[in-house]
This record gives C-alpha cells, sequence and structure tokens, in this order.
C-alpha cells in the first residue's frame, strides 16, 4: 500500500500517500477537492493493545480506531462496530491499482462510499479541470 494513490474521476481528485510499515508503523494522508472544497485525513496503520487498527483523523479530529479484522496479501479490512459512519475500512491492492472503501449504517440505512486509486509518482495530480480549483455558484 506504499505509495501515491490518486483517482481522477467526475467527482473531482482524491489522493492517498503512504510509507511503508518500517518500525512497524504505516503513516497515510489523504485529500480530496472536490467543487472546489477540499478535506483531508491523517491516517496510520499501527499495533495498538487490541491488536493491529486502522486510526483516522479526519481534518485533524482525534483518531478513531479500526481494528484489523481481515489482513490477507493484497487486501486489509478494519471494523468498528461502534463508530457512527464508516463502521468498515477496506483496501484491495491488485498492482498498481487501490481500492478504498468505507462502509456501513448511516441513518438507518446501509451506506457505503469507494475510491478506484492508481500509483502515480508523488505530488501527481489530475489534468487540469476548472472544477476543481473554484467553487460552483
Amino acid at each position: 500500500m506504499a505509495g501515491h494513490w490518486l483517482e481522477c474521476s467526475p467527482r473531482g481528485e482524491a489522493a492517498e500517500t503512504w510509507t511503508d510499515d518500517r518500525g512497524g508503523v504505516m503513516l497515510g494522508i489523504s485529500k480530496s477537492i472536490r467543487n472546489g472544497r477540499t478535506s483531508w485525513e491523517w491516517s496510520r496503520i499501527d499495533r495498538t493493545p487490541e491488536g493491529i487498527a486502522f486510526l483516522a483523523s479526519p481534518q485533524g479530529q482525534q483518531p478513531t480506531a479500526f481494528k484489523a479484522v481481515a489482513i490477507a496479501k493484497g487486501k486489509a479490512v478494519f471494523e468498528n462496530l461502534d463508530h457512527d459512519f464508516p463502521q468498515r475500512v477496506i483496501y484491495i491492492r491488485k498492482g498498481d491499482n487501490l481500492t478504498g472503501r468505507i462502509e456501513g449504517i448511516a441513518e438507518g440505512k446501509q451506506r457505503a462510499a469507494e475510491w478506484h486509486y492508481r500509483l502515480s509518482p508523488l505530488n501527481a495530480t489530475c489534468p487540469a479541470d476548472p472544477l476543481l480549483d473554484k467553487p460552483l455558484h
């Protein structure tokens, strides 16, 4: 999962950058730009007293831990059934492609969001798109 991952879609641009796991921890940062708005998240995959976990800090909030429930070559699934949304974080890598998925119950309904990244040079960006740089009015 280490590397710079980029998704360019009609929804906008999304990127995740992950370090390798040397030292027993992976550090990540994600950034999405949609309709001129930017959101970001610090993440890490680390050992906790409960085992390996994905810890997410959207917009710099306190981290939320998702315990690893399945780790195999090319796939990792993390869960926190007590969290509002998402309750599950899934990564699947196939060669130079990485799918990130969040899922769970929100407002009484099953919901999910998915990102389809491609391994890219560090700090690569999507082709110029005026929607990425200007808000809609």
